[in-house]
């Protein structure tokens, strides 16, 4: 597989320094473990230009086909993650967050507090996972597996 990733922590505390980030680390080594190339790691606070802006450098100066983010699809004031990805994409891809959702339930009823999306930008696919360690590799195991088709579909689709 040669798609390039990218993992972009989204977290106040984090950006901060007040917390370590463990889920940005963990995505990362998921996916480096499937066979893609993580290109870039990021860390922004929940300020919805930031994201976006981090979203957009991924996808066309990075050119990342696979934009991750953890954190910021909670129920806080703060957590805008999703408003700022559909800010960004140009297309929403529904089931991907419902897939996840259907796996997180069996694991836990709060699985049903997240609200992540997914979405296409340019030929990046956006995909918006918790900012909690362990949601966020349960979200991202549920989905690993029809990445590289999804990517592929992607790739096909441009002009």
């Amino acid at each position: 597989m040669s798609y390039k990733a990218a993992v972009i922590t989204v977290s106040d505390r984090c950006s901060k320094g007040e917390r370590t980030d463990k889920s940005g680390p963990a995505v990362t080594q998921m996916l480096s473990d499937a066979g893609f190339n993580v290109v870039y790691r990021g860390l922004v606070p929940d300020e919805r230009h930031e994201i976006s802006a981090e979203f957009i450098k991924c996808a066309y100066e990075l050119g990342a086909d696979l934009i991750i983010s953890t954190g910021g699809t909670g129920f806080g004031k703060r957590d805008i993650t999703p408003e700022a990805t559909r800010d960004v994409i140009s297309r929403e891809i529904p089931a991907i967050p419902q897939a996840m959702l259907h796996y997180s339930l069996e694991i836990t009823p709060r699985a049903m507090l997240s609200r992540g999306v997914a979405g296409i930008r340019g030929k990046s696919l956006i995909i918006n996972l918790p900012g909690n360690e362990s949601g966020a590799r349960q979200n991202l195991e549920s989905i690993i597996g029809v990445l590289e088709h999804a990517l592929q579909m992607i790739a096909a689709g441009e002009d």
